[in-house]
């Protein structure tokens, strides 16, 4: 078998072999978006038992610590608060910065961004985006900004930084707190500098699904040293010392199995960001002159992880709907996704408290409905990626027949 099959069960030919009408998937096992890095599992077991042998556990040990300086050398802050995840560092970077009010945030965003204000009695601004960066449209923000907002959130999509220099002087000429989150964006930079030291502070997620993993955890960087401390406190119940509390807290530690884990896939990180690389490269390449399909770019001045694979697809083009699309790649055990569909604002319980704010969101309900991303990582081989675009190919160049069998056999 080529190197070309070999990590295929079925071979497309015709239209008739696509699994969804009938034929037999192309993959045994399903292929995911954000499938978990793994680093050195050896290294990875030492640490464990390391661990397990001092028995300790949680609350601020070792590798907890050498991660949050690891992390603020990476990034070049002087302070990284180490988070369970990124969720519980949104809300306490937004607890800590005292915003209130209202906040300007991106609609096309996962739906922790927004959750973090709401959550805690904030109202969630929602701005449109620019088509061409996915990211906050700086020139919309100011136009938003009324006598309640305290803040902005802009969010460096697919690793891609947003307009951070608008968004800077924009905040500092209102007064306004500016925060970043920078979940897809760790090891990237902007202008050359690295992402993490812009703001009054960024929020990094290390969930399972971002390339570099410590399976379930986030952080907050910052060079506010104050901002820094309250940060701290926070995330331990607002513990000044053993028996004494000075403020409010949660519980938002990092534990150290997580903190073992993020420190052994750092080791591996040059490593994950090449394979991505070399996958986004190879999309890039099978995917070429296909009509209607636009694969996102990243900008080759800056440093990138490149774990977002990220097509718009044109049905005006194509004559396949991303959602057909969709439906053809996951009966064939490709389970590509629609990020951000359909945008938080269409989503509960914004949809119903902000009604009308889709009303003034055209390029973000025009992106949502055109994104799919596909797999990559460490999990995916080249032979797989030549399967995906394979499927792709298959359907562009017959795609009247796709959509005349879709009305046949799958009737609306």
């Amino acid at each position: 078998m080529s190197t070309a099959t070999q990590d295929r069960d079925s071979v497309k030919a015709t239209v008739g072999d696509l699994a969804i009408f009938g034929g037999t998937s192309a993959f045994a096992t399903p292929l995911h978006v954000g499938q978990p890095n793994i680093g050195d599992r050896k290294k990875f077991a030492q640490r464990l038992n390391d661990i397990l042998d001092r028995r300790w556990l949680t609350n601020g040990g070792s590798y907890a610590i050498e991660f949050e300086e690891r992390i603020a050398e990476i990034t070049g802050v002087a302070h990284c608060i180490a988070m369970c995840n990124a969720t519980v560092g949104l809300e306490i970077a937004i607890r800590a910065l005292e915003l209130s009010g209202e906040v300007i945030v991106p609609s096309f965003t996962f739906i922790a961004t927004a959750n973090a204000l709401q959550w805690q009695g904030i109202t969630p601004v929602f701005c449109d985006i620019d088509p061409q960066t996915h990211c906050l449209d700086a020139k919309q923000v100011e136009s938003l900004i009324r006598p309640r907002t305290t803040g902005i959130i802009g969010v460096h999509l697919w690793g891609r930084p947003c307009e951070i220099d608008s968004l800077a002087e924009l905040a500092m000429r209102r007064d306004l707190k500016l925060l970043f989150d920078a979940a897809h964006a760790f090891g990237c930079t902007y202008k050359g500098r690295p992402i993490g030291g812009f703001g009054n502070a960024e929020v990094f997620s290390f969930h399972a699904t971002k390339f570099l993993n410590s399976m379930e955890g986030g952080a907050v960087v910052t060079n506010d040293a104050e901002l820094a401390h309250k940060m701290r406190l926070m995330r331990n119940f607002g513990f000044t010392d053993y028996d004494q509390t000075d403020s409010i807290g949660v519980n938002g530690k990092l534990n150290e199995a997580s903190a073992a884990m993020g420190l052994t896939n750092l080791e591996s990180m040059a490593d994950f960001i090449t394979i991505n690389l070399c996958h986004y490269k190879q999309y890039q390449d099978e995917l070429a002159g296909l009509a209607g399909i636009n694969l996102l770019n990243y900008d080759e001045r800056e440093r990138s992880n490149y774990q977002y694979v990220v097509l718009e697809i044109d049905e005006s083009i194509t004559g396949v709907s991303r959602d057909q699309l969709m439906r053809i790649l996951h009966a064939e055990k490709v389970l590509a996704r629609r990020y951000f569909y359909p945008g938080c604002h269409r989503m509960e319980p914004y949809r119903t408290l902000y009604a009308a704010t889709s009303l003034s969101l055209p390029q973000t309900e025009s992106v949502a409905a055109k994104v799919l991303t596909l797999p990559t990582g460490e999990a995916v081989t080249p032979g797989m990626i030549h399967g995906v675009c394979e499927i792709i190919r298959l359907v562009l160049h017959n795609a009247s027949d796709v959509c005349r069998l879709f009305e046949e056999r799958l009737p609306a």
